[in-house]
């Protein structure tokens, strides 16, 4: 079963509705115990640095987090503000995050940029991605395939071979992530329509053969 961790930062129930699109079984949960038999971990979120981790943290999930993820090698991904609690730290507040990735999170600058127009932030709506390989997740996707995006903060990977894709606005950032069983994504796949099927048919996949 995926487990869709409920910890008050939003969008879960959109998640839930697109892997049952794509086949998967999943359900929500917001306590550390139901996540013990979980054969994939989805961690979602909107909303701020520092009251994510916070939320991870009352609720008691971190620690288990960390034992089923690292040590047991569970898959897991990381959606939006999911990604970016896997860094070390964001300009965005004072908290660590849970540092499973080198790096850190900084908010969209265009000082000294020469743009044609300016561009407002926070960064919203379709935009292409290019991943770095058209397996795994982004197998059988078109190479123009676009994403939802709903963001003001980036991810800046310490370890280059830790980046799977990038998209543009103003500059070229990080937009995915993997290391091992990790993976992140900025964008939303539960808002992307059939890319997003997709994309989630192609984590079920991953699982499977895990």
């Amino acid at each position: 079963m995926i487990k869709v961790l409920d910890y008050g930062m939003g969008n879960t129930s959109s998640i839930v509705n697109m892997i049952h699109k794509a086949g998967g079984d999943v359900e929500l949960c917001s306590r550390a115990v139901d996540l013990d038999n979980a054969m994939a971990i989805i961690l979602p979120g909107v909303g701020s640095f520092d009251n994510g981790m916070t939320k991870l943290g009352r609720l008691g999930l971190i620690g288990m987090l960390r034992r089923k993820v690292l040590e047991d090698k569970v898959p897991f991904l990381g959606v939006c503000l999911g990604m970016q609690l896997l860094f070390e730290k964001s300009e965005e507040g004072q908290k660590p995050g849970l540092g499973w990735l080198r790096g850190n999170v900084t908010r969209f600058s265009f000082s000294g940029l020469h743009l044609e127009k300016s561009l407002k932030i926070p960064h919203m709506g379709w935009n292409t991605v290019q991943p770095y390989t058209l397996e795994n997740l982004y197998q059988g996707l078109e190479e123009d395939a676009r994403y939802y995006f709903v963001h003001s903060y980036h991810v800046n990977c310490a370890n280059q071979s830790d980046v799977l894709a990038t998209a543009q606005y103003g500059y070229d950032f990080t937009c995915s992530v993997h290391r091992d069983n990790i993976w992140g994504v900025q964008f939303h796949p539960e808002k992307s329509h059939r890319y997003g099927i997709q994309f989630f048919k192609n984590f079920l996949k991953g699982i499977n053969n895990a």
